[in-house]
Order: structure tokens, then sequence, then C-alpha cells
């Protein structure tokens, strides 16, 4: 497994490297976030750690640009703590968040959850209904049924996509909240209901006919989520 280690802290990045190759990964270094994003597409990574306060090109700016063109994970490691920078981050494309200073052991460990994560299937290729909107997981776009491409589409963040992608593969069933947290966020984001809520209430906003009375994206209270389309 190859991983992208973009950081333009020189001795976490030695410490790193280390680590991570003891263990049997492949590391490729980045020290700016120009650099970043050229070697993650020449150097075709399975896994992007990123720090958000880069050289050059700010961390953020690097996910955006990455996910323009590439679903390689991305898990950012960054010392800011204010959760509305984590959400702004996981909005824009990536994928989990460690906060410096971080255990070792933790971050392997999330590495692992992400290389055992698979990329794609093949349901990611259908079209779904939801109500009178007509969603094809392909080409990400969201239009009235029966629109041939002329009308407005609905745009949704990556991380609304993702948490989309899940109901619409599970139609009627229950999934729990720890499920989703999981799927969506990572096995370490299993308490943090409040990401939840929020994407839940964005879809709500986005794709129900009256938001404040969902149809399709149904609460079962102390339980989880169910999707109906």
């Amino acid at each position: 497994m190859k991983i992208l280690l973009a950081d333009d802290d020189g001795q976490l990045q030695r410490a790193m490297r280390i680590t991570l190759s003891a263990r049997g990964y492949e590391v490729v270094s980045a020290h700016d976030g120009a650099e970043a994003i050229d070697l993650a597409a020449s150097a075709h990574p399975d896994l992007v750690l990123l720090d958000l306060g880069m050289p050059k090109v700010d961390g953020l700016d690097v996910i955006r640009a990455v996910r323009a063109w590439s679903s390689v994970p991305i898990l950012v490691l960054s010392g800011r703590t204010d959760s509305a920078e984590k959400v702004e981050a996981l909005d824009a494309g990536a994928d989990d968040y460690v906060t410096k200073p971080f255990a070792m052991d933790e971050l392997l460990a999330r590495i692992r959850a992400r290389s055992r994560r698979p990329a794609g299937d093949d349901d990611t290729a259908a079209v779904h209904r939801i109500g009178e909107l007509e969603v094809d997981l392909a080409a990400k776009t969201i239009r009235p049924a029966g629109d041939e491409g002329h009308g407005a589409s609905v745009r949704l963040t990556p991380t609304e996509w993702r948490l989309l992608e899940l109901f619409l593969k599970h139609p009627g069933r229950l999934l729990t909240r720890e499920m989703l947290l999981g799927e969506v966020w990572g096995p370490f984001h299993a308490n943090d209901a409040g990401y939840l809520r929020l994407y839940v209430a964005q879809l709500r906003r986005k794709l129900e006919p009256v938001p404040a009375e969902p149809r399709h994206f149904l609460n079962e209270p102390g339980m989880g989520y169910r999707f109906e389309p």
C-alpha cells in the first residue's frame, strides 16, 4: 500500500516515514501543498495523509484539487481543533480527521480501516429515484425525473454524497447512527451524532419536498434513520 505523506514538519515526516515503512507501507513525501497535488497525480497513492497548514497551497485547497479527479482516501492530520474547521475539511472531501498530537497506534488503526474499505461497487452505476428526483450515482447528478439535462441540478457536498449513497443502497432498512457514522466518517466518529444530524438535515433541505415534514429520510428515535424512496 502506497501512502502520500504531506506535511511540512520535517521531524514528524521522518518519524512517520520510519514507522510506516517498518509496517510495510511505501511512503512518498510532500513538503508543501503544491507538491502534494503533483504527487497525488503522479505517484498514484492508495491513501493520503495530509496536514491542513501547508505552505504554498493550503490543505483545504489540496483536498478540493485532488477531489476534482480522484476518490483516493484522504486522512487529515491537523493541529486545528475547531469543529467548524473539521466539518469544512470533511465537506471538502476528506474521509477522516485526526487532531495533533495523536497516538501512532490510533493513526495506524485508522489507516487499516481505510485500506479495508472498498473504493466502490456496481451499485454506484445505478440510477435511483427519490420522489420526483432522479439520482445518478455514477455521474453524481440529481435532477427532476424526466429532465434531459436542461434544468438545474441539485448540488451536494462530497460528504452528503457519501451519506446519500448509503441510504440509496439500503432502501427501507433501518441504518443505525453508529453504522452511518462509521461508514461516512470512520470508526473513530461513532459518537459524533452531531455530524449525522447536520448532514441528514442538509439532505432533507435539498431533497425533500417539505424538509420540515420528511417523507424519505425518516428518523427512528434512539436508533438511527430509514430511507423510504
